[in-house]
């Protein structure tokens, strides 16, 4: 390795500061010393993941302060975006036993196949790697609610109005985290015009309840061909949701669940470290709760 090379990759480890650095690579890795979450068989709801090489680690993070502060053991389902190894499969089902883990080529031959009389859908699934939140999620759902959860968000408490509107069965609208804005490759008043229906404001697809027959593949191949969907790449994903959430019917969580790019956790229930903050997930998050004594509380072995 060059000098050069030594020296940006130390720029790149320190960049956010010794502490950031510390909690990444030394804390971070003390999860997979803990007791695995068993008996994930509830399927009043079902959890569902995409996860892949460099993320699965931060995966854990998150499923394990859910089901700690949660309390509840809803069923999990991991969706491997083709770049797990055996190994991190395998850490994985040893952490969550009773999880299903989608490796992706089983997953393509059977969503492909699904997608068949739906040509927009089958070449959004074959184009974007996002793509499988929309289309493996809803094909691999076995419940009839969905929580929809990115690796990026931690738990710090219990989040009693997630869980209230989760477990309501009265409850019949999509709820997700609030965005800083609104986040979207179309434009409000061309699905206005189009479609007939208003896109609700700041949706943002990381954390939050999805009613499965939300997920319906007419709409969506409709949503593809609206102009220009397909112009940013990662926020197509986003975008989809957002618009057959608002069809079905939909309202963000309450305002302790949005996403801030400022400030601390602030008493909310959990903090979702968006892509500008990720370094924040280990200097605030987990620093925040191995302080609080979380992995003692989870058992370490």
């Amino acid at each position: 390795m060059s000098l050069g090379s030594l020296v940006l990759k130390v720029r790149q480890k320190y960049q956010y500061g010794l502490g950031t650095a510390y909690y990444r690579d030394t804390v971070r890795p003390r999860i997979l010393n803990t007791r695995p979450i068993a008996h994930t068989t509830d399927r009043t709801c079902e959890i569902h993941v995409l996860t892949y090489e460099k993320d699965w680690l931060n995966l854990i993070w998150a499923l394990k302060t859910f089901y700690h502060y949660s309390g509840r053991r809803y069923a999990l389902c991991i969706h491997d975006d083709g770049t797990l190894t055996a190994d991190h499969r395998a850490t994985l089902q040893s952490h969550f036993p009773a999880a299903r883990i989608i490796d992706r080529a089983s997953a393509d031959r059977r969503v492909l196949a699904t997608l068949q009389s739906y040509p927009r859908c089958l070449e959004f699934r074959k184009a974007n790697h996002l793509s499988p939140k929309v289309f493996d999620f809803r094909e691999y759902l076995e419940s009839n609610r969905m929580l929809l959860l990115d690796s990026d968000v931690l738990f710090y408490e219990e989040p009693v109005a997630l869980l209230k509107r989760i477990e309501d069965n009265t409850y019949q609208l999509n709820t997700v985290n609030g965005d800083v804005d609104s986040a979207y490759t179309v434009e409000p008043e061309v699905v206005q015009a189009q479609l007939g229906f208003e896109l609700i404001d700041r949706f943002n697809s990381g954390l939050g309840l999805i009613h499965k027959q939300s997920m319906n593949l007419d709409w969506i191949e409709e949503f593809l061909g609206l102009p220009d969907i397909l112009g940013h790449f990662w926020r197509i994903e986003q975008t989809l949701y957002a618009l057959f959430s608002s069809r079905y019917g939909a309202e963000l969580l309450p305002s302790e669940y949005d996403v801030h790019l400022e400030g601390d956790i602030n008493d909310s229930p959990c903090r979702h470290y968006v892509g500008k903050i990720r370094h924040l997930m280990y200097s605030e998050g987990l620093r925040h709760l191995v302080q609080n004594g979380f992995l003692r509380e989870l058992g370490l072995v």
